[in-house]
């Protein structure tokens, strides 16, 4: 089955930046839309920033301005770009691909983002 290796997560300082990767490996049907999510206090997934087949992206409305996500289709890899980073922002995010047009999901395990106030 599909493996979601994600990177780039760390500790900084309130308005530094970090780049996440996730890199999708074992895939036996092409990618679909790709995102990142943190999970809330209820156990559900919130979507933080989401980037479709065709480039189309979208974002909660905390982290607009301030986050980009964009994707490699030929590395099979989303990135999120996170500048001017908040306290607020701390959290662990959350890889995500749909994938066979749309019949399957695959989840990252998750990479901690830690910013300081």
């Amino acid at each position: 089955q599909v493996q979601l290796v994600e990177s780039g997560g760390g500790s900084v300082q309130a308005g530094g930046s970090l780049r996440l990767s996730c890199v999708a490996s074992g895939l036996t049907l092409p990618i679909d839309a790709m995102g990142w999510y943190v999970v809330t206090p209820e156990n559900q997934r919130k979507m933080v920033a989401n980037i479709t087949l065709n480039g189309a992206t979208n974002y909660v409305d905390s982290v607009k301005g301030r986050f980009t996500i964009s994707r490699d289709n030929a590395g099979n890899t989303v990135y999120l770009q996170m500048n001017n980073l908040e306290p607020r922002d701390t959290d662990v995010y959350h890889c995500h691909i749909v994938h066979g047009s749309g019949r399957y999901v695959s989840w990252g395990q998750g990479i901690q983002v830690t910013v300081a106030a």
